[in-house]
């Protein structure tokens, strides 16, 4: 008798099987006794029948509780009306444990309790949804790149230096010097993408931010490309084009989950190129029209994101954002240096920024002037400004959240449940 996943049972349709999982749930009708299975990968339901009250199989029914592990062997049968569309005929159970009293019952529990208790949490239906939905856009973002010819490079999370400055850095020791998590891998892929032409990397990333939003982690998961020669046209073209693939593979091969999650893809399916842009210029009146109190020159929080993103039903590209409130890198508009070549995707339904990216300064004398009005120090910073002194061009790239973007796809509001063990301002544990 083989053992077989429960995602894979419409191929042995009418054979024995054997499933190792989880109780999900149980009830009892009469001389019928229901099991509900979970493997990970789906649900079914187990049925017994016995005019014996005392049938082996009702006994060690009766032992069962909530997340007791167990073996469960049987005939596959195709059932419309069962979970999935296929029930198991039981015929033998094996106990592994009986589980403990599980802590997450049917009742309303509050949030601050579900994250204590995250380790388990992720074996609901919705987290689970959630979670695979996640791991379907891994692999579309990898697919993505990987079919365009783009070479994965690894880049370092101990780092000697800033790149999204220095007020939300992490810093540690390293032997007889400080170093710091990343807050992003772009740096080290420009010096890639001068060795390979296009390359992305794809890791957690760190933020010592002291922000409570329901937008932000200390620690998230970005994909980032980085393209010699390219521009701020070129990459934002290639992030209209990432959006749509990920949404795609999406909608095709995670429909259920999005079903399970109560969220209608209309919204998503409607998604086409290209995408609404608007300069900075162009949105802060937007914003002041819709009761912003922003000035020219502020930056955009959670709040004007969201205004934005509700005028539109696609993402809407925002670019041309003032240069003292972007990174020391960006590369200033040639028609106005006071504005930099820069782009950040708002998603739609008032999600907010998913990607921020755009050209990197290639001039070295212009990089070394921003590096002193940023206050930082050259000597980190030498192997950066020598990228500038052999073969320098153009470039351009962007960083994509995971978190942000599965939220959007999911339509979760907060983005504590995108990732499996979310690390937030208080919150460490588990």
């Amino acid at each position: 008798m083989d053992w077989v996943y429960i995602e894979d049972i419409a191929a042995h349709d009418g054979q024995d099987v054997e499933i190792r999982g989880w109780v999900y749930n149980k009830r009892s009708s009469g001389k019928v006794r229901f099991l509900l299975v979970r493997d990970g990968t789906g649900i079914i339901q187990a049925t017994a029948f016995s005019a014996e009250k005392d049938a082996l199989l009702f006994q060690q029914f009766d032992r069962l509780t909530q997340e007791s592990s167990l073996i469960v062997r049987g005939k596959v049968r195709a059932d419309k009306r069962a979970p999935g569309g296929f029930e198991l005929s039981m015929t033998e159970l094996e106990i592994v444990q009986v589980a403990a009293e599980y802590p997450i019952t049917l009742k309303e529990h509050s949030t601050p309790f579900l994250m204590e208790h995250r380790h388990l949490w992720l074996r609901s239906s919705k987290q689970h949804a959630v979670l695979r939905v996640r791991a379907e856009v891994i692999k579309a973002v990898r697919d993505f790149f990987d079919g365009r010819g783009f070479r994965l490079m690894d880049t370092p999370i101990l780092t000697p230096s800033a790149c999204e400055g220095t007020t939300t850095l992490f810093e540690t020791e390293y032997f007889d010097q400080k170093a710091y998590l990343s807050q992003s891998g772009q740096l080290y892929n420009e010096a890639t993408a001068m060795a390979f032409g296009k390359v992305y990397c794809f890791g957690p990333t760190f933020r010592a931010e002291k922000s409570k939003t329901r937008r932000h982690l200390i620690e998230f998961w970005m994909v980032e490309p980085e393209v010699a020669f390219a521009t701020l046209q070129d990459i934002i073209g290639l992030g209209e084009d990432l959006i749509l693939f990920i949404m795609e593979r999406v909608l095709t091969k995670r429909r259920l989950e999005l079903e399970t999650l109560e969220r209608d893809p209309k919204p998503l399916e409607a998604i086409r190129k290209p995408f609404p842009r608007l300069t900075y210029d162009e949105a802060v009146p937007v914003l002041r029209e819709k009761g912003s109190a922003i000035e020219w020159g502020g930056d955009f929080g959670a709040p004007e994101e969201t205004i934005i993103s509700e005028l539109y039903s696609s993402p809407v590209c925002v670019t041309h954002f003032p240069t003292a409130i972007k990174a020391f890198y960006m590369q200033p508009a040639p028609e106005n240096p006071d504005v930099v070549l820069g782009v950040d995707f708002l998603a739609s339904e008032g999600y907010g920024e998913v990607i921020g990216g755009g050209q990197r300064i290639h001039d070295l004398a212009l990089l070394e002037k921003r590096l002193e009005e940023h206050k930082l120090p050259r000597e980190a910073y030498e192997w950066y400004l020598d990228l500038r002194k052999y073969g320098s061009v153009p470039h351009a790239g962007f960083g994509m959240g995971i978190e942000r973007m599965v939220s959007w796809i999911c339509g979760i509001k907060h983005i504590r449940e995108t990732i499996p063990f979310p690390r937030l301002l208080y919150r460490i544990y588990p």
